[in-house]
């Protein structure tokens, strides 16, 4: 689009208000007691989940929520909030790391390269952030009190007589270092030898990694670990006072995974060694016919017979280089190999054969499962493929086959339950195994402890020293650790993390060395909205006033509305709730969560309907959009492409239309000249709207206000483009309806907004000051009630005309208006009216 095609100036007047703004710091917050806050108003927290800046920077994709939330805050200071609305930086991270690998350039470069990039792409699409509260992850003064609430949990435990964290020292048990929640664990891990790091499961695609594709293997390391799993009862039941989406909460539930059930001891054959299997159908014991341990299950060295042995370390071999949720697969072909040993079913004293196989992950449950071929599908797989006898235990109270039943049902071929239901079965059976001492009442969580450890350079140091093979925390005054500078960020190719290369830095004193790990890219995520609040403040994490205020009110999510990807909606959300709990329990914050609303935006597609991606070519940039329709339109368009939930595909054409109508908004205020340059448009006077200017100003008002409110924000768009529809062609614009209208615009197209708001103020005196400091245009449901209808008037039954008569009117009234209409007049005049018919408030037809 050249210069002289621009169907309005967006490119002059959107960098001049970007700087008015910038300049004058509107958006800007202050925290209670500092100059120029309003303790009268209430408070409103809209946070964006904030972005990795990667070098790449933003597509077209990445700004929707960041639209959306603006949208809102824009719209919340209208209506007389206080609004926190910031953004900041998630910057540790592998890539800037395998850049300084293969460059040499330090990580803090190129995270600084990419930061100023993303925040200039942000600014010109107009976000209302308040840029005074920044914040980034890599900077020392963030992540010093990353390091230090690090240290909180380190020295908590969980007590579960109070069901809260408590510090160490309320603990009188010998070896604190048993329950703390922060601890040491030589656990399993996702390796990845080029990288030189431990990957979580997600980071693991096929066995390789997801950042360059790098084989993944299985190997035991020292790690540090999270107690999450003490919370696991509150993490479940305080989902329910929280306003996100049912699907958000459904996924949290089942990664935490609660089951309740039994855990049974089956003894192993010729051996005083017990297997324990922890299982929901305690029902179906009498039909266990098999045991499958986990490779990596301790007992399975001592049990393996010298036959199998070869079969076994090979197959262990392999299951090593598989993920977590690759082995958990069920729709793969079931694998693995007898261990030539056996254990004794407690309930038919029966000798069981014990097998291992990938699909049981030693991290849930019990490492083991019991057999159940005849009511469990991956059983049944697994029986078939290695012919093992199956046994139908469970009668089903319907039409269906017995074998194969997965439901609950009649207990049948199990002596001791014998034709109870399922659930009385349960209970028995299980009551009968404590009896005899084989088993008890259980409940399992798939969750997890929190692997928190990672090998690489590019992340927080941990403030923990370590002196004859014991762990050690700094004191708070030795904060932050900092990383540091290496000559190479290569691995070490030994499992030692990089920082092992820095001997000096190691080397704490005589006696003692650094931990050379470092935090996940989680950490500095799990706290960030708390910093965000105060992020200038050198005492403390966040200050009690500020935090109070901020995270305030009367439910218990501190951040009111909180926007981001649903690729976040489990391990982010359930991260930052675990250390939110923590701090809360300690006293140093007033919420037990730390986000009330949540919305997941949906996924913006390339123009070909496929996700966005370097190698597919499709990916669009927004600064390529707004250099051609400018920032306004580029923000309406992502809001008008559909509901923001919903994944929808990238149209240029798309992105035109809505340029057209925002001319249209423009060409309303505004003409040009005959020196071709744009003036206030004659037509807007300073005179009262008539009846149907205000019926569609006030419904406009109405419309748009309950659809941000229920973020519709397209419908909302759509009210807007009906109004200018209404007023395009008048030959007088009310002042106050044209005033109103920009009110509302402003949250969507600001620096079109601002701009004719200025024109408006240099023209008329009835408003002063920005647009951003005035008041959300109020509607009054009166001038919306229909009191006039629209009548259809026909002759012999033919449509002739449409007239609006009066809802109130009578039959005779409506045949008066339909005989002294023109249309009809002319096309009765010199004919016989034989009859007229009249259907209330819809027709008048004259017979002739």
């Amino acid at each position: 689009m050249d210069e002289r095609r621009k169907p309005y100036p967006f490119d002059q007047f959107e960098p001049k208000w970007q700087a008015i703004w910038e300049e004058q710091q509107l958006f800007h917050a202050p925290n209670p007691a500092e100059k120029g806050f309003d303790p009268s108003k209430s408070k409103f927290y809209v946070l964006d989940m904030f972005p990795y800046p990667s070098g790449a920077g933003l597509h077209v994709g990445h700004p929707e929520g960041y639209t959306a939330t603006d949208i809102i805050a824009r719209y919340k200071r209208m209506r007389g909030f206080n609004v926190l609305h910031p953004m900041g930086w998630d910057a540790f991270g592998l890539p800037a790391e395998q850049y300084a690998i293969k460059s040499g350039q330090h990580p803090a470069i190129t995270t600084r390269e990419n930061v100023a990039s993303f925040k200039n792409q942000l600014k010109r699409i107009g976000f209302s952030y308040d840029w005074q509260r920044e914040i980034n992850t890599t900077d020392p003064r963030y992540y010093k009190w990353t390091q230090w609430i690090f240290l909180q949990i380190y020295n908590s435990w969980f007590n579960p007589a109070t069901n809260k964290a408590e510090p160490i020292s309320t603990y009188s048990g010998k070896n604190p270092d048993e329950v703390r929640l922060a601890y040491v664990a030589d656990v399993p891990v996702n390796w990845c030898p080029e990288l030189g790091t431990v990957l979580a499961n997600e980071e693991v695609v096929d066995g390789k990694s997801e950042i360059g594709g790098f084989p993944v293997v299985r190997r035991p390391m020292r790690q540090w670990m999270l107690r999450i799993t003490a919370y696991t009862e509150r993490l479940l039941t305080e989902l329910n006072a929280l306003d996100w989406p049912e699907g958000v909460k459904l996924l949290q539930r089942n990664w935490i995974g609660k089951s309740e059930g039994a855990e049974i001891d089956f003894k192993i054959d010729k051996s005083d060694q017990k297997i324990r299997v922890f299982t929901t159908r305690p029902d179906t014991l009498y039909g266990g016919t098999f045991l499958v341990l986990a490779p990596e299950h301790s007992l399975v060295d001592l049990i393996v017979t010298e036959e199998q042995w070869p079969a076994l370390r090979e197959y262990r071999e392999r299951t090593a280089r598989k993920s977590d949720l690759e082995r958990a697969d069920l729709s793969k072909d079931k694998t693995g190999v007898f261990t030539g040993a056996y254990a004794i079913n407690p309930a038919t004293d029966q000798r069981i054969p014990i097998w291992i196989a990938d699909y049981v992950l030693i991290g849930y449950g019990t490492g083991a499962i019991g057999g159940v071929p005849a009511h469990d599908e991956r059983d049944l797989e697994f029986a078939r493929k290695f012919d093992l006898p199956t046994v139908t235990v469970v009668q089903p109270i319907g039409d269906e086959p017995a074998f194969g039943f997965t439901g609950e049902g009649i207990a049948i071929n199990s002596p001791v339950i014998n034709g109870l239901t399922s659930a009385e079965a349960k209970k028995k059976i299980t009551a009968w195994l404590e009896e005899r001492g084989q088993g008890k009442r259980s409940i399992n969580y798939k969750l997890r402890d929190w692997l928190f450890s990672r090998q690489r350079y590019w992340g927080e140091p941990f403030p923990i020293i370590w002196e004859d093979g014991n762990h050690h925390s700094l004191g708070e005054d030795e904060l932050p650790v900092v990383p540091p500078p290496l000559e190479d960020y290569k691995p070490t190719g030994t499992g030692e993390p990089p920082l092992f290369k820095a001997k000096d830095w190691i080397r704490y004193s005589e006696k003692a060395t650094r931990e050379t790990n470092v935090m996940p890219q989680w950490a500095g995520s799990c706290w960030y909205y708390l910093r965000f609040c105060d992020p200038n403040n050198d005492q403390r994490f966040v200050g009690e006033q500020a935090e109070r205020y901020w995270m305030g009110g009367e439910k218990p999510g501190g951040v009111d509305l909180y926007v981001g990807g649903t690729e976040h909606a489990v391990l982010h959300l359930l991260y930052a709730r675990f250390w939110q709990k923590v701090l809360f329990d300690l006293g140093y914050v007033s919420k037990p969560e730390p986000f009330q609303r949540l919305v997941n935006q949906g996924i913006i597609l390339g123009e070909d309907n496929q996700k966005m991606s370097k190698s597919r070519g499709n990916i669009v940039n927004p600064d390529d959009v707004i250099d051609q329709y400018g920032a306004d339109a580029f923000r309406c368009y992502e809001m008008f492409m559909g509901p923001l939930e919903q994944m929808k595909p990238w149209s240029m054409r798309g992105v035109e239309g809505v340029s057209r109508f925002l001319a249209r908004v423009w060409r309303l205020s505004m003409r040009e000249n005959q020196s071709g340059d744009w003036e206030l448009s004659g037509k807007i006077k300073q005179i009262d709207a008539d009846k149907a200017q205000q019926k569609i100003t006030h419904a406009t008002i109405k419309k748009v206000t309950e659809d941000i409110e229920s973020f519709s924000f397209n419908t909302a768009i759509s009210q807007m483009m009906i109004f200018v529809n209404a007023f395009t062609g008048a030959e007088a614009i009310p002042l106050s309806s044209m005033r109103s209208f920009l009110a509302l615009l402003s949250p969507f197209a600001p620096h079109m907004a601002s701009e004719l708001w200025e024109r408006l103020n240099a023209s008329f005196t009835d408003a002063r000051g920005d647009i951003t400091g005035q008041s959300w245009p109020s509607y009054d449901e009166r001038l919306l009630v229909e009191d006039e209808v629209e009548v259809v008037l026909q002759i012999n039954g033919k449509v002739r005309d449409r007239v609006k008569i009066s809802i109130l009117a009578t039959d005779e009234e409506m045949k008066t208006a339909a005989l002294s209409n023109p249309k009809i007049q002319e096309r009765i005049a010199g004919k016989t009216v034989r009859n007229v018919i009249v259907v209330p408030r819809k027709l008048v037809n004259i017979v002739v």
